[in-house]
């Protein structure tokens, strides 16, 4: 039997941000475990139909937030949504899901399997909507005033013109919050909201840090301290993935190593939680 839990946004700690909202929530439904305490929180969302640019920023700033304790929120949607979510869970992080239904019906159903994780991890799924509602049209721009309301910055990593991302955009400005976008190609479609937004003076964000300096300072990682791997072919990666690189192959002919040798650094820089695949060859450091 699913157990789904009932309190007043008055009554929690974690939640009582949400008191400050226009229209704020009577009450919350949720299935998982909500942060006991207030702790900082930053909503990720985008398109639904990301490009292979919007897959890998999201990935990466949002697994480097959760990885630094910053509770990622986001709304379980098809695109950045769930990639936000993923990252958050992969980096060891805690990740909210806020559903434009009842809490007692995963959706969309492609990712019943990504909710779940998200409430095994020790986050938890959300909504206003009592157990059994169905999601209508209004509903979706509804719940982004939540997602935007849970945090301290919302940060759209892609979105085009008339992405209803922006709406999550609009309820952020709208309850004083900071909106970080991710710059775009200027030639991409899938870009020209963000890239609009910035013109209209959203804050800029390429990196975990731009974020966190401004809503938890003291997080902050030395800009001295750099991560070193086991032997110098190692630490000639990572540094290598410090600088922005990503491709596998591009990493192995730079370095002039081997395949044997390249395999056995990232094999075990992997194991040793220092690396971490993005699929077809790409890395990051965790």
């Amino acid at each position: 039997m699913i157990k789904i839990n009932k309190c007043s946004p008055d009554k929690h700690k974690y939640l009582q941000v949400l008191n400050t909202l226009a229209k704020k929530p009577k009450t919350l439904y949720y299935r998982g475990e909500l942060p006991d305490q207030r702790r900082p929180t930053v909503a990720v969302v985008g398109s639904r139909k990301p490009t292979a640019y919007g897959r890998q920023v999201t990935d990466k700033i949002a697994s480097e937030l959760a990885s630094r304790g910053i509770v990622i929120v986001s709304g379980l949607a098809l695109g950045i949504d769930s990639i936000a979510h993923r990252a958050a869970l992969d980096a060891g992080g805690t990740t909210l899901a806020v559903l434009a239904n009842g809490v007692d019906d995963i959706t969309p159903r492609s990712h019943q399997s990504l909710g779940e994780d998200i409430i095994k991890c020790g986050g938890a799924i959300l909504s206003e909507y009592e157990p059994g509602t169905p999601a209508y049209p209004s509903s979706f721009l509804e719940r982004n005033r939540i997602v935007s309301g849970l945090s301290d910055a919302v940060l759209i990593t892609e979105a085009a013109q008339r992405s209803g991302t922006l709406s999550t955009a609009a309820h952020a400005l709208e309850q004083g919050k900071d909106v970080f976008v991710v710059p775009g190609n200027i030639t991409s479609p899938m870009s020209s909201g963000c890239n609009n937004l910035i013109r209209q003076g959203a804050l800029v964000a390429t990196s975990a840090e731009d974020i966190i300096a401004q809503i938890a300072p003291d997080k902050l990682q030395s800009q001295t301290s750099i991560t070193l791997g086991a032997n110098p072919t190692e630490t000639a990666i990572i540094k290598l993935l410090q600088a922005g690189w990503r491709s596998g192959d591009e990493i192995q002919t730079k370095l002039q190593l081997d395949t044997s040798q390249f395999n056995q650094a990232m094999t075990m820089m992997e194991i040793n939680g220092l690396i971490r695949s993005l699929g077809g060859n790409q890395w990051t450091l965790r």
